[in-house]
């Protein structure tokens, strides 16, 4: 037979951070479930090219250096 040794403090300790990061995670999980239907997003504009306009492009400021 296998003796059960006694929990220290230390160990103790651990599991309640665990348990305590686990229970912030679940709410912040839970936050950023509702967070996403809460905000109103412009679908029809993509973040990504919103100020992108078509046709040439002005020169950056080191093609302007080049060609003084």
């Amino acid at each position: 037979m296998s003796q059960q040794g006694r929990l220290t403090m230390a160990k103790r300790d651990r599991e309640r951070q665990v348990a305590e990061r686990r229970k912030l995670k679940a709410a912040e999980r839970a936050e950023n479930r509702q967070r996403p239907a809460s905000s109103q997003r412009d679908s029809s504009v993509d973040p990504d090219i919103a100020g992108i306009v078509a046709g040439p492009q002005p020169l950056q400021d080191w093609q302007r250096a080049d060609e003084e």
